[in-house]
């Protein structure tokens, strides 16, 4: 039953993905894949904070595995960043293909790290 579960959270973060992406796509018209990244930096502070509560014996082991397994693994998309930077390559915007590939494996950390942190606050 739980494996179940999880792949109805990974279903629900998939879906809230594509609707927090297509809302920053329409806003944003700059060749900056912006909403990739947001994406990945909220995944990253939700999976801190998650951490936090679960290290704590706030969240139960079942409810840890919903909600950083299934719900933020399905929200979380570092394979459409990777995509994203193999494209900036390929039509030469390197300068911008190198700082947005270090931006996410850079701040998605740092975002967890602060919602591990924040969570200890609670």
């Amino acid at each position: 039953m739980t494996t179940l579960l999880i792949c109805v959270c990974g279903g629900l973060g998939a879906s809230l993905r594509y609707l927090i992406d297509t809302a920053i796509k329409a806003r944003w018209g700059g060749p900056f894949p912006l909403s990739t990244l947001v994406i990945n930096l909220s995944a990253g502070f939700f999976a801190g904070l998650v951490a936090d509560l679960f290290s704590q014996s706030l969240m139960g082991p079942q409810i840890h595995l919903l909600l950083a397994t299934g719900l933020l693994g399905g929200f979380s998309t570092f394979s459409t960043a990777i995509n994203e930077v193999v494209v900036m390559l390929r039509v030469q915007a390197r300068p911008m293909a190198i700082c947005y590939f270090l931006a996410c494996l850079i701040l998605p950390i740092a975002t967890g790290v602060l919602g591990y942190l924040l969570g200890g606050l609670l």
